[in-house]
């Protein structure tokens, strides 16, 4: 008889407790592809799954100090975070634009952040890689090179892979900021690392494109163009994307550094590629935009601006967002190259953009970053207190009655 009712009262504790920590289990949650790093991710494809804006309807903009010259915006968890040649790192409510902290340091801050559990990393022209608290801006550590870091942070598995104007990739610890390798280069490295399957892809001033161990920075391959590499790698399906101020954009076999294709264009391509359903966007200081077939190389498309674009495309919904130094942001379609809409800002923009939550974030050298659309889901909040449906309520009320009629049959069956 006790055991019966023991099974009966263990039933009810069951249900109830299901009931408990799962009050709404049939509700389904929203998510967000949010834009953490330079070009969205590790590999830079500057592609994003993110609902974007059709139109240039202005959702905030924000003044610096100075201009927004090539920092480009991280995004994530509500949160807008980039650099500015006033020095400082700005940390914003990605909905209203609202200042959340900024944080001052020496030069001015080129380098794009990388958002990495709670850790902005980002480099500034004062020679140092920062690591700062996400939440607050406090500083975390802080790295010396020997020359301004203009490139963009990679963070992958603990480490942090970096450029510097010494002519050298660097791979720090990111907890600590203590060196892991550095990796000597003939040129500058304004560059920013790609990483994929334990491999840092980079680009140097020395005209090469390198392969490096990201373990050791022990080299794998090297491949040189015909001059000056700033252009940061794109890597999808084995190939390595990358332009090179010999006025070409090279397609490269990420296992052996052998060219698949090159691509032509008018002058310097200094830009990041975006790759996105086989298709290839990029700009060039011909003042054009450029898509081209992933495989071949082959022209889908170009677009012509007025100013030379130095900008690195972004992807999203169909459309291309790309800025030009002619002053202004476009919005492109991805298939055919026509124009959705643009925006004019009040200076070059070189800036590249960041898409995330429905809307388009970029920077402008008027000193502004502007953010286009509207937020697609609400801003990350605290975790509403559980509610307790009837159903819950009566099972815990079966659940005391049972407890109850327990101790009673207890008292009177003798030991």
């Amino acid at each position: 008889m006790r055991k019966t009712l023991t099974v009966i009262l263990l039933g009810f504790l069951c249900l109830s407790m299901f009931l408990v920590l799962e009050p709404n289990a049939g509700a389904q949650q929203s998510t967000v592809d949010w834009w953490p790093t330079f070009h969205h991710d590790l590999t830079h494809t500057g592609s994003s799954t993110s609902t974007v804006p059709t139109t240039n309807t202005l959702l905030w903009s924000y003044s610096t100090g100075k201009a927004i010259d090539y920092s480009s915006a991280a995004v994530i968890n509500g949160v807008v975070y980039f650099g500015s040649d006033d020095h400082y790192v700005y940390a914003l409510n990605a909905a209203t634009g609202a200042l959340i902290w900024s944080y001052k340091t020496g030069g001015s801050v080129d380098s794009s952040p990388a958002v990495v559990n709670g850790v902005v990393y980002i480099g500034s022209e004062d020679d140092k890689v920062y690591a700062l608290n996400a939440t607050d801006g406090a500083n975390i550590w802080s790295y010396g090179t020997g020359g301004k870091v203009e490139s963009s942070p990679a963070v992958a598995n603990g480490v942090v892979y970096v450029g510097s104007d010494d002519n050298k990739v660097y791979a720090i610890n990111a907890d600590s900021g203590a060196k892991v390798w550095s990796y000597g280069t003939g040129g500058y490295v304004i560059s920013s690392p790609a990483v994929v399957n334990n491999v840092v892809y980079v680009g140097s001033e020395d005209d090469n494109v390198y392969a490096l161990n990201a373990a050791n920075g022990s080299k794998i391959w090297s491949y040189t163009t015909g001059d000056e590499v700033d252009s940061s790698p794109t890597v999808v399906n084995s190939i390595v994307y990358v332009g090179s101020d010999d006025y070409n954009l090279y397609a490269l076999s990420a296992d052996a550094g052998s060219k698949i294709w090159s691509f032509g264009t008018g002058y310097y391509v200094d830009c990041c590629p975006a790759v996105a359903n086989g298709v290839v966007y990029v700009g060039s200081q011909d003042n054009n935009v450029y898509a081209l077939n992933a495989q071949t190389g082959s022209k889908v498309w170009s677009y012509s601006t007025s100013g030379e674009v130095e900008s690195s495309p972004a992807v999203a919904g169909g459309i291309v967002y790309v800025g030009s130094e002619d002053n202004n942001i476009y919005a492109l379609n991805a298939t055919t190259g026509d124009t959705i809409w643009t925006y004019g800002t009040g200076a070059l923009v070189d800036a590249s953009p960041a898409i995330a939550n429905g809307v388009v974030y970029i920077g402008s050298n008027d000193d502004t970053m502007y953010a286009f659309g509207s937020i697609t889901v609400a801003q990350p909040s605290p975790p509403p207190i559980p509610e307790f449906p009837p159903t819950c309520l009566f099972a815990l009320l079966l659940l005391v009655l049972a407890a109850s009629f327990l101790l009673l049959v207890r008292k009177k069956c003798p030991r």
